[in-house]
């Protein structure tokens, strides 16, 4: 889908009117943003959707949509890239998920022995979950492509 079909969206639930109010534009602006992009014609205009999607390119940054997904109540997992499928690596793969889920209870259980957690045991629960959360990610995906080879050259980068 296209940022400017999403915004035709949105503005379904949320008039344009109200959003040019809300942001200080004008309300043509706003439809313009959800107008397709047309170099030839003038038409259209960069929507913020897009020059987000500029900045990530230009910055490869990923904080930025972290920031976006943590404002929106959830958190970004960046797909792992997939490569040929080696079914074989099942098992270690399982046992890596396995521990990453033992390490962050491991840290958990720590952190609450004495009834109090911290800021810095608390930054450390946030740590191990974030590494657990993207080596799920990787699992679930790897288990959608039937492709284990990622998830064994990532337990492998582990140990190192």
């Amino acid at each position: 889908m296209q940022s400017y079909e999403i915004l035709r969206e949105v503005f379904q639930v949320c008039p344009p009117k109200q959003l040019a109010s809300d942001l200080g534009l004008s309300i043509s602006m706003i439809y313009k943003w959800a107008e397709p992009p047309d170099e030839a014609h003038g038409s259209g205009s960069t929507n913020p959707l897009d020059r987000i999607d500029l900045l990530m390119q230009c910055t490869r940054d990923p904080r930025i949509v972290q920031w976006i997904c943590e404002r929106a109540g959830g958190f970004f997992i960046q797909n792992p890239k997939i490569r040929a499928p080696h079914p074989e690596f099942l098992i270690p793969a399982t046992n890596q998920i396995v521990q990453e889920f033992a390490d962050l209870l491991a840290v958990i259980a720590t952190a609450a022995s004495d009834n109090s957690i911290s800021l810095k045991e608390a930054k450390s629960i946030r740590a191990r979950w974030e590494e657990l959360k993207c080596v799920t990610e990787g699992f679930v995906a790897c288990c959608e492509e039937g492709n284990f080879d990622r998830m064994r050259t990532q337990a492998l980068d582990v140990k190192k």
